[in-house]
């Protein structure tokens, strides 16, 4: 079996195993999510602080995102409308270059960590004004790493300014997706150059 398979698999194991989600799932640690009540962002996101590159050091698995084998992550940008500039990448299986490039927009002036984020390259998701699709709900103090979900926890990405976390950090993180409503077996550590080599639950890690 190839490794796309394998991972084609693994992703399918824990998509549904999302579906399935309950708080004994998650160790009894965290209580269920409330119906229509989703993750609470950062109290406050300096989005002078948060432009630049985040690696993508793990992630709840997504479909549209199965052609990438390693070494994800994001550039954020101003833009002249004073929206993000998004700019997404990864190197494919067959060592290829994937990308795509979008806006994300604050939806939240108070937080400013709740935002609409569009890929005009994406049918339905084309439209610069939406609802909230992307909530910064834990940061590093010294905005080292970050984790992002969305209203319904079924997305999720571990986020983080260098290719590698150290063992404390990752504590932060898993209490940090605990607190969000989520648990860490969603979540599949991403392959990175200098950093992790392998996809594996992050509960297991």
């Amino acid at each position: 079996m190839t490794s796309h398979r394998v991972i084609r698999r693994i992703i399918g194991l824990v998509v549904g195993g999302i579906a399935a989600y309950t708080p004994l799932f998650a160790g009894g640690t965290a209580a269920a999510p409330q119906p229509g009540v989703g993750p609470a962002p950062v109290e406050s996101l300096d989005l002078s602080r948060y432009l630049g590159t985040w690696y993508q050091l793990a992630a709840v698995p997504q479909f549209f995102n199965l052609e990438c084998a390693r070494d994800s992550r994001a550039d954020y940008t101003l833009d002249p409308q004073g929206n993000i500039a998004v700019y997404n990448s990864c190197t494919t299986w067959s060592g290829g270059r994937n990308e795509i490039r979008g806006t994300a927009k604050v939806n939240d002036p108070v937080t400013r960590a709740q935002l609409h984020v569009s890929f005009p390259t994406v049918p339905g998701q084309d439209r610069v004004d939406g609802p909230t699709n992307y909530i910064v709900t834990a940061l590093g103090p010294d905005y080292s790493w970050a984790l992002v979900t969305d209203p319904s926890r079924l997305s999720g990405f571990v986020l983080a300014r260098s290719s590698a976390l150290d063992t404390p950090t990752w504590d932060q993180v898993r209490v940090a997706i605990t607190t969000a409503g989520q648990t860490p077996c969603m979540y599949l550590t991403s392959p990175v150059t200098g950093g992790q080599a392998d996809m594996a639950p992050l509960c297991l890690r």
